[in-house]
């Protein structure tokens, strides 16, 4: 058995993107292309996952309310939110849907990207192809969006963030 290392930012948006793709037969070259990462990256992510009760072991069926768990009680605290400046981007956390019709504020967060259209506070994203990642792939935005809800919102944001987290995680229809 393999030494586990510990999580990597990585294996939350590899998650994250299995849960958008919803679909049993996925194919591990389809997820690197997509997230713009090498596939034994992709491999090596999935072991980790697996050892940490995130993924089944047959590394095909994500462990939904382990990731869950870990995402709304463990993830700001494993992977805490880093800012960088100001920027041009597309809006994340509470700035971008599903939250953006719940929460009013004057802030918009953003991850930095060049065809962006908002401007604000930056948050560099889990890995450096969340932007792109997200803009070929709504439900993975939405995804990431909330997950960065978690990581930088207040308690009320992160509560929020945390049931329609739920509800996505488990295809239950919300109703925003």
């Amino acid at each position: 058995m393999r030494k586990h290392n510990g999580m990597r930012p990585q294996d939350i948006v590899i998650l994250l993107k299995i849960m958008a793709l919803n679909v049993p037969d996925w194919k591990m070259k389809d997820i690197a292309l997509s997230l713009a990462i090498s596939p034994s990256e992709v491999t090596e992510s999935l072991e980790r996952s697996s050892l940490a009760g995130l993924i089944a072991k047959d590394k095909r069926r994500v462990m939904r309310d382990n990731v869950l768990e870990f995402l709304v009680h463990g993830l700001k605290y494993v992977f805490p939110a880093v800012f960088g400046p100001s920027a041009g981007g597309i809006s994340t956390a509470h700035s971008a849907p599903p939250l953006d019709s719940l929460v009013a504020s004057n802030v918009v967060y953003v991850w930095q990207y060049p065809d962006g259209t908002k401007f604000g506070p930056s948050i560099i994203p889990l890995i450096p192809s969340v932007p792109q990642a997200a803009m070929r792939d709504s439900k993975l935005y939405e995804l990431l969006a909330l997950v960065e809800s978690l990581r930088v919102g207040q308690v009320r944001e992160r509560n929020l963030a945390a049931q329609i987290l739920e509800k996505v995680i488990w295809n239950i229809p919300t109703i925003a």
